[in-house]
């Protein structure tokens, strides 16, 4: 029963039911035993009148005999119980991962079942019913003679381009000894926790603005299973939300596959450009690094736009019951928005204001220059236009 998803809700009261089960019926025992010499002396010897008799009916010496006797027969069962244990099974198989851990689970067993019965963290988004293939191993000893494919797998398998090694681990039942890889690794699901909400009262600030998107996104999706694509872009979010907090900044939303990140809440206007020039790097650097990660599993790289701006903002909490959070708005916004299209407009990956480089005390001299003209904005918007924001890591500041 480990490895059904409902188990750990019930484990506790199971293993309690299990516990006080043969406790109490060693109670119940004992107090029999307890009553024995009362009722013994209220009937008589139970009316049998060998019991009232001068001579013992039973001979001392054989009763400590006999006691002896399930003493020694007691801890033997215990001793064979280990004994038993010790040996080899058949019916149960093992899998082993590459970290040393080990999970032993009787055949029939999925791998994914294996991980979940051994406590081992093991990704599958789809919740082990074959709709993804988050959950696929690489089997790296033990494949020869194991049951091939069903179709719903090797489907799957499929449409993600794996090789003859890999395996579906909510599947794939081994019938013999296994070692395997698990190929996604467990430390990126889902979104991780945001910075704490800070200074929520509607009020204007100086702040520094981040716009970024996937480009061609829905494209690359449209080759992928669902539980895939979320896997991805939580991945892709999940780098988003590091890049921007270790550069001093706060995510203020996800739009599709789009983030607004927000710098300046609480340092210096001048600090705040700097931080969004760094997480922009930060951006460019993970993407590459994403890339590397699904390298053959996509039909094209993942690209960034990313548009950078600063000036002043409305911040407050907005919204409507458990919809209300942190975000800002005003021009500064939907300029930062205007440059991440126009970074998409000329095949770049960034497109920064000069006048956020120049409150950062940068200078991007021998980058391309415009001159962009704004909806509802008379003066035109000086720009830099950067091929890949990792340029920005040779003007940038050492950071300790």
């Amino acid at each position: 029963m480990r490895g059904r998803a409902w188990f750990p809700r019930y484990e506790i009261l199971l293993y309690t039911v299990a516990l006080l089960v043969p406790i109490f019926a060693l109670l119940g025992f004992v107090n029999g035993a307890r009553s024995l010499e009362r009722v013994y002396a209220e009937h008589g010897g139970y009316g049998d009148t060998a019991y009232v008799s001068q001579r013992p009916r039973v001979d001392p010496a054989l009763m400590e005999n006999i006691r002896l006797a399930l003493y020694a027969g007691f801890g033997g069962l215990i001793a064979g119980t280990f004994a038993l244990r010790a040996l080899p099974t058949r019916g149960r198989i093992r899998v082993r991962y590459p970290d040393g851990r080990l999970a032993a689970v009787s055949l029939g067993f999925s791998v994914l079942e294996a991980s979940r019965a051994a406590g081992i963290p093991h990704v599958s988004v789809c919740g082990g019913r074959g709709r993804c293939s988050t959950c696929r191993v690489r089997v790296i000893q033990g494949l020869e003679g194991q049951p091939a494919p069903e179709a719903a797998e090797r489907a799957t398998l499929a449409r993600v381009g794996a090789p003859d090694n890999v395996r579906l681990a909510c599947q794939f039942r081994p019938i013999h000894s296994v070692t395997v890889v698990p190929i996604l690794d467990t430390d990126s699901l889902g979104i991780k926790k945001q910075l704490a909400q800070q200074d929520g009262e509607g009020r204007e600030r100086r702040i520094a603005v981040l716009f970024c998107d996937l480009r061609d996104f829905t494209r690359i999706a449209e080759h992928k299973l669902p539980f895939d694509t979320v896997f991805l872009l939580n991945r892709y979010f999940e780098m988003v939300g590091e890049a921007v907090e270790s550069s001093g900044g706060v995510v203020d939303k996800f739009i599709g596959d789009g983030a607004l990140a927000i710098f300046g809440l609480k340092t210096p206007f001048q600090e705040a450009c700097l931080q969004s020039l760094a997480a922009a790097a930060r951006l460019s650097k993970g993407i590459q690094a994403l890339n590397q990660t699904f390298n053959g599993e996509l039909e094209q790289p993942l690209r960034l736009a990313i548009g950078l701006h600063a000036g002043p903002a409305i911040i407050g909490e907005m919204g409507y019951g458990r919809a209300t959070s942190l975000t800002a708005v005003g021009d500064t916004i939907n300029t930062a928005s205007r440059l991440e299209g126009l970074a998409k407009e000329h095949d770049a990956e960034l497109a920064v204001s000069v006048e956020l480089v120049r409150r950062a005390g940068l200078d991007l001299g021998g980058n391309m220059r415009l001159d962009i003209g704004l909806r509802g904005r008379q003066a035109t918007l000086e720009t830099w236009i950067l091929a890949s924001a990792t340029q920005l890591s040779e003007v940038l500041p050492a950071q300790g």
